[in-house]
């Protein structure tokens, strides 16, 4: 038996944390297909009432609890949880493509971005085409990004994607508030007024496989709304 002390494991490259709520039918195909691009599958459950958590704990992911609630709580409690350097963000659903996290996260890794976002007006989108719905997310999705474009003199395409690569430890420094879905918008702009670099990288989106979107538009657009204004005029921004 040997007297040296055990060397520490090297740091991971990549985490993908996938939030979740009773997404049991589709989370082990998500995680499966995921996870041969990443280096830990970590799931951040917002208290489940089906059994999510056992499923993607026995598909190989390890599997956390979210303290509070809501998809801004998830991805703020994942940013201290994960042990990545970069950390991509993917929705349960299967609406996104796992076989784009390497181009996600290549310019990350290779220290030209600390945000990239995937692009769903240059890569497609199920979710945002075909009813008046969609188009209206469509519509407010890109004023939303035209809005944020004019205010830092950016050229970006789609602010508003789940579907991202963030380096950790500018995450951390962020100063994220949102509990909503509006978090995402906010991490954009809140990278962008502290200085960081935020790219898109084309990617598509599915429509979700089974079950309703969480964004329920009559209920969020104002929180959307009333998100960007506040970061633009700096109520409350946060950290310069």
């Amino acid at each position: 038996m040997s007297d040296s002390p055990t060397q520490p494991s090297p740091a991971l490259r990549v985490s993908l944390v996938i939030p979740t709520l009773n997404e049991e039918a589709t989370i082990a195909d998500v995680i499966a297909a995921a996870a041969p691009h990443v280096d830990e599958v970590l799931v951040v459950d917002g208290h489940s009432r089906d059994t999510t958590r056992e499923i993607a704990a026995t598909a190989g992911a390890r599997v956390c609890v979210q303290p509070g609630k809501g998809k801004g709580d998830a991805i703020r409690y994942a940013l201290t949880q994960a042990r990545g350097e970069v950390v991509v963000f993917m929705d349960a659903d299967g609406s996104h493509e796992p076989s784009d996290i390497p181009r996600l996260v290549a310019p990350a890794l290779a220290g030209d971005a600390d945000l990239v976002v995937g692009c769903r007006m240059t890569g497609g989108s199920d979710e945002l085409h075909g009813d008046i719905p969609k188009f209206l997310r469509l519509i407010g999705s890109e004023i939303i990004t035209i809005v944020i474009n004019y205010r830092w003199r950016v050229q970006l395409t789609d602010v508003q994607n789940g579907f991202r690569a963030l380096r950790r430890d500018i995450g951390l420094r962020l100063g994220l508030r949102e509990n909503n879905f509006a978090i995402e918008e906010e991490m954009v702009m809140k990278a962008l007024r502290q200085g960081y670099r935020v790219r898109n990288v084309s990617s598509h989106e599915y429509e979700r496989r089974h079950g309703q979107s969480r964004i329920v538009l009559r209920r969020e657009w104002f929180s959307f709304v009333w998100c960007v204004l506040k970061h633009i005029v700096g109520w409350r921004a946060g950290p310069k």
